[in-house]
């Protein structure tokens, strides 16, 4: 059965421990880019460039985050279409936190820089 969060109380600290900022805690986040969906283990669909960016997030505050500097962009090895990004604990290995799809896929050539500008999150009350 899904819980509904009914506050921001619970909200903001599952937030922040899904960026390290407090709970769980982990050294840092790295985002991953996808041609598709990553699924439940967050490994399908790698993009040809494997390399993961490190994130930094804000705060959570009234059930959101987002990213407070922009990963260092990606050089683009090969013609592909990312469609998606998964959240690491490590630059390598660590585990996978969540993933999400972009607002607009991103065609992109050999030799494109792709850069995230913007990465959000939130939680929001079921409706009852």
């Amino acid at each position: 059965m899904p819980v509904g969060l009914s506050t921001t109380g619970l909200a903001n600290p599952l937030l922040n421990t899904l960026t390290g900022a407090s709970g769980l805690t982990f050294a840092a986040v790295w985002v991953q880019l996808h041609t598709g969906d990553p699924g439940a283990s967050g490994t399908a669909l790698v993009s040809a460039v494997t390399t993961r960016q490190l994130a930094s997030f804000s705060t959570a505050a009234l059930g959101a985050l987002a990213l407070s500097t922009s990963p260092t962009p990606w050089t683009m090895t090969t013609g592909e279409t990312i469609t998606n990004i998964s959240l690491w604990t490590a630059s390598t290995a660590g585990t996978f936190l969540w993933s999400a799809a972009l607002a607009v896929n991103k065609t992109v050539a050999n030799g494109d820089t792709l850069t995230l500008n913007t990465c959000g999150l939130s939680l929001a009350p079921l409706a009852a």
